[in-house]
């Protein structure tokens, strides 16, 4: 979603929304407010969503998923723009935590029903959970996506209901409750048990129906919604329409339909809102001196709680024998002395961007970033990084560093369809290639990248880069367990550090806050110095995390107003169109 949304996710996985919107996805020309209304949405370039369960496996852990599931199903836990819970908002209005931290009892809201008109159950909770317990297990038919955050599945003890409002929450062990309730309450988006539990006895049998019609939106199981939407036709490759929930318990939605549009590039989704027909989307940085064409939108800028990365194949089965190679911390030096980050936000970006050096970003601010780590452990030093290399027994055959005949020459994968990613990767090649590592481009849809580059097919890949990063959803306490953990989900490298472990499971600690701050820049500074991943500049980006710009029609109202940086969700029930 990658959550590369982040999922994941990444990204992400699972965008920089600063949403927007464009021209004639209106209801009315009259200027004034008025219900109903079309909103065209941009998709990423050749991405789609295919997965509309709230449960996600790893391969449909994407920003495209998230984005549909969260207008249908409300989080248990609903985060506010400061990173805080809103208990108005959740479906809990309560969380009791025990006094050595290791029991959480819920009390779930009234507020909110399912569009059937039955209430939200601790049943239905639970139920939701036995699917994550029962998909994070090692032989299940599809792998849960999260796993890994949030202590999923083995700080979890137990999930019991109390009757049908409250529900009990016992770990096998004391917590640091901020991270707790963000990143493993965190995690679930009940589904009604009435519905989706066919096999009650047979939980690979769930699973497996589950999967069977996760990519069919129009199946009679997701007709029963809590979320501001509900789904209402598609096309696949085409769009995919949303309408609202008339039975929605919060802010019902004004605009009559809400259509996410399958986008071939990034000029096709140009020409989409310079015509006026996308309504929410994203201008490219290779596009930006056409800015004007678009008389009637309104650009904006924001950036996500995210960071951006290169991900590195350390596997044994890596082709070409890299697996190894790039395991080795000397290695993944080098590589980071050839990005240019500067450049990149000058010459690509028109000085939009933030340089990184770790896995939490300076921009947005929030309360997470360490100071310390403005100063990067390996800037841009193209000579100091063939020299590293030198000094560790490579030397040049016909311009490729060699070593007992092992060469540094690998492919890398990055998502097809935008030319500013295809100028980053150019960028790489050669700025690499002064290094004497030689690298082989492959560009490939986004949707195939997020499947491939996985520590599920560690022979089909060396490198992989879909360009807009990962955001912290899911795992809004951003510890990295879920990406950088050993064996943790979302690891697709194959990295492993026992120590950084050590650090990850710190922050998961109870204690001071001193104590937890502290834990939190340890963490923070072995990322930076030891690289289990590339780190790249972060930029804005639009809807779909595409990076760029965002762009809203000037007919679209309540885009940028309701953007929300850490969860990086569309909350297109409170959006107008005038």
């Amino acid at each position: 979603m990658p959550r590369r949304f982040v999922l994941m996710s990444g990204m992400s996985l699972i965008g920089v929304l600063a949403l927007a919107g464009c021209g004639t996805a209106s209801a009315t020309s009259t200027g004034t407010s008025a219900g109903g209304g079309t909103v065209v949405v941009a998709e990423a370039p050749q991405a789609s969503p295919n997965w509309f369960f709230p449960v996600f496996s790893a391969s449909a852990y994407t920003e495209a998923n998230a984005q549909i599931q969260f207008l249908m199903y409300r989080p248990l836990i609903y985060l506010n723009k400061r990173n805080q819970v809103d208990y108005a908002k959740s479906l809990v209005s309560r969380i009791q935590v025990s006094p050595h931290d290791n029991v959480y009892t819920l009390t779930l809201n009234h507020r909110y029903k399912w569009s059937n008109g039955k209430p939200i159950t601790a049943q239905d909770v639970v139920f939701t959970w036995n699917l994550i317990h029962a998909a994070s297990q090692p032989h299940a038919p599809w792998v849960y996506g999260p796993t890994g955050s949030g202590g999923v599945p083995q700080d979890w003890k137990s999930v019991t209901a109390k009757g049908n409002n409250t529900v009990v929450v016992s770990l096998t062990k004391s917590v640091n409750p901020q991270w707790f309730i963000h990143n493993g309450l965190g995690q679930i988006s009940p589904v009604p048990k009435s519905v989706w539990n066919k096999y009650p006895n047979n939980m690979t049998q769930e699973l497996n129906f589950i999967h069977s019609i996760s990519n069919a939106p129009t199946n009679s199981h997701y007709d029963v919604v809590d979320g501001p939407f509900k789904f209402s036709s598609w096309a696949p490759s085409r769009y995919w329409a949303l309408v609202p929930n008339p039975k929605f318990s919060g802010h019902k939605a004004t605009i009559s339909k809400l259509m996410f549009q399958y986008e071939s590039s990034s000029a096709n989704e140009f020409a989409g809102l310079r015509k006026g027909l996308v309504s929410v989307g994203y201008l490219p940085p290779s596009l930006w001196n056409t800015r004007s064409q678009l008389a009637n939108d309104t650009l904006s800028r924001s950036y996500l709680f995210g960071f951006n990365y290169i991900i590195i194949n350390m596997n044994k089965k890596a082709p070409g024998n890299m697996g190894p190679i790039f395991s080795k911390l000397y290695v993944r030096q080098a590589l980071q002395m050839g990005i240019n980050q500067a450049g990149m936000i000058s010459s690509m970006f028109h000085g939009a961007g933030t340089k990184e050096d770790g896995p939490i970003p300076p921009k947005p601010s929030t309360s997470f970033y360490d100071t310390a780590l403005s100063h990067n452990p390996y800037p841009y030093n193209l000579k100091a990084g063939k020299a590293l290399l030198t000094a560790h027994g490579w030397h040049e055959v016909n311009g490729v560093m060699t070593r007992n005949s092992q060469k540094l020459s690998f492919t890398f994968n990055y998502a097809s369809g935008s030319p500013t990613l295809a100028h980053i990767a150019q960028l790489l090649q050669s700025d690499w290639g002064k290094e004497g590592i030689k690298v082989t481009l492959e560009p490939m849809p986004i949707n195939q990248v997020f499947s491939e580059d996985t520590q599920a097919s560690p022979t089909k890949w060396n490198m992989g880069f879909w360009g807009a990063g990962w955001t912290y959803q899911l795992d809004y306490y951003p510890t990295g367990g879920n990406l950088f953990a050993t064996n943790a989900g979302e690891n697709a490298g194959g990295y492993s550090n026992s120590t950084l472990d050590g650090l990850i499971q710190s922050t998961y600690q109870p204690g001071t806050p001193t104590q937890i701050r502290s834990r939190m820049d340890a963490y923070q500074a072995f990322m930076a110095k030891h690289l289990p991943v590339l780190w790249m500049p972060w930029f804005p980006q639009g809807y779909a995390r595409m990076t760029g710009f965002a762009v809203h029609a000037k007919n679209v109202q309540g885009t940028v107003k309701t953007f929300n940086p850490v969860t990086d969700f569309l909350y297109a029930n409170y959006w107008t169109v005038k």
